[in-house]
């Protein structure tokens, strides 16, 4: 068993098992976790780019693109996030499946992560295990968010560069406004772009973003075909030395999250639930008397 100061000095693109290692004992909290996270340090500065929208954009189709162009001679991390069940706690980790075509590859390091009952799609363990890709001296980490309606907007307290992908059926272009997505993102992507509608879709957004005072860049792709994802891999690598405006909301987010789940780590959610299931079947049953005992 490697000790934590073992993992910590090889933690590098290097070695992924020392990587895969850290990530598993920081999702878990064993043993050395918390002296683990503590003992990290940022050899460079390394954008994290959240790309989340609704199921069914081609989030993952866009991101195993997206690797093609970006790692040219670049170290890409990517943390893939899938729902958890809510009723067996059980989640399917597929994205890598639809990344099979980098699973492999030396430069390439793909992870898939479940939210654990998280609303918004979005843990505190994605926090960690994206500061932990970052100690190891990836240059790019992209974390794909489920996409699960008006809690996309947790993706913004984590990512440098936030690009939501919606598709030219996703419907009316106010209510995507009305969700934050157009204050949380830094750029739109239309994806499967050779649909009917595709074109009036994205120039609506770009007249809307512009009417804000956005004037946020809307691209335009067909991800299964590679199409338009040059221009995406261009904008990201441009934007990556330039002074994110966000930081101090950036790290007070993420500070609030990593206090929730410290002051959290004693509730079991699963062992909450019996105790309801218990405690309903009590005439007079109250919910909020019922959680003072937490």
């Amino acid at each position: 068993m490697e000790t934590v100061p073992g993992i910590l000095s090889g933690l590098n693109t290097a070695s992924f098992k020392t990587v895969a290692r850290a990530l598993t004992i920081v999702e878990n909290d064993l043993a050395g976790a918390n002296d683990l996270l503590k003992g990290l340090t940022f050899p460079k500065k390394t954008p994290i780019i959240g790309i989340t929208g609704p199921p069914g954009a081609g989030k993952s189709t866009l991101v195993n693109a997206l690797i093609s162009l970006i790692n040219d001679g670049s170290k890409v991390a990517v943390l893939a996030i899938d729902p958890t069940s809510p009723f067996n706690f059980g989640s399917l980790l597929g994205d890598r499946i639809r990344m099979s075509g980098h699973f492999n590859h030396p430069d390439v390091f793909i992870r898939s992560l479940a939210t654990r009952g998280s609303l918004g799609g979005l843990s505190a363990k994605t926090i960690e295990m994206s500061d932990v890709l970052r100690a190891a001296g990836f240059d790019y980490v992209f974390i794909e968010t489920v996409g699960v309606g008006q809690s996309e907007v947790e993706i913004a307290g984590l990512a440098d560069i936030t690009m939501v992908v919606l598709v030219p059926e996703s419907g009316d272009e106010i209510q995507n406004i009305k969700s934050g997505l157009m204050e949380i993102a830094d750029a739109f992507i239309v994806n499967k772009a050779d649909r009917d509608g595709a074109d009036i879709f994205a120039n609506n957004l770009k007249k809307i973003s512009q009417q804000k005072g956005e004037g946020l860049t809307v691209f335009k792709t067909i991800a299964s075909q590679s199409s338009g994802i040059d221009e995406i891999a261009a904008f990201i690598k441009s934007t990556q030395n330039i002074k994110n405006t966000r930081a101090e909301f950036l790290l007070a987010d993420k500070a609030y999250k990593l206090i929730q789940q410290k002051r959290m780590r004693n509730i079991d959610k699963a062992e909450l639930r019996k105790k309801i299931a218990g405690a309903m079947s009590i005439p007079g049953f109250n919910l909020y008397a019922f959680i003072e005992k937490y």
